[in-house]
């Protein structure tokens, strides 16, 4: 297994149960931080972040109680067309704030286990990695004598 122990003696270790990890009051106040330093629209509630930090303790409260108590529900996604460069337009899901909240908290707890993990050749939704850098990596083996290419985006088959 590759990467940091995150303070433990070992790199493995068991980890027995996630959501009182995710819920943890510090834990979501990290993940709204990361939230409004990303900033962003507000999802089909129409709560920006602006709203949402009006009532931060009421709101972290909320999320905490709904999620300990197993009744959390995500809302709809809402949906806007961004138009790109050929003239066409591609769709992009804007989660509500509270909802954005919720995943980063659980990115927080669940990164720690598992980016330790991956290769070094992933590179899907990994922290510092990019669809540049995953090309870069093709081209490092094709250099080195590499001839296939297997379970690679889309982008990166165009250039094989």
């Amino acid at each position: 297994m590759q990467g940091k122990p995150w303070g433990r003696k070992s790199l493995e270790f068991k980890v027995h149960s996630l959501i009182d990890k995710v819920y943890k009051p510090l834990n979501l106040y990290i993940a709204w931080e990361k939230v409004r330093a990303n900033k962003g629209s507000g999802g089909v509630d129409r709560v920006s972040i602006e709203d949402f930090e009006q009532n931060l303790p009421q709101n972290l409260e909320e999320i905490h109680r709904l999620l300990k108590e197993d009744r959390y529900l995500p809302q709809p996604v809402r949906r806007v067309w961004i138009p790109k460069l050929n003239g066409d337009k591609r769709p992009l899901g804007i989660p509500a704030v509270r909802d954005r909240v919720v995943q980063q908290a659980l990115l927080n707890r669940m990164q720690r286990i598992f980016e330790p993990k991956f290769c070094d050749c992933s590179f899907g939704f990994r922290p510092g990695q990019s669809p540049h850098r995953a090309i870069e990596k093709v081209e490092e083996y094709l250099k080195t004598g590499c001839q296939w290419v297997v379970i690679m985006d889309p982008i990166i088959r165009t250039l094989c």
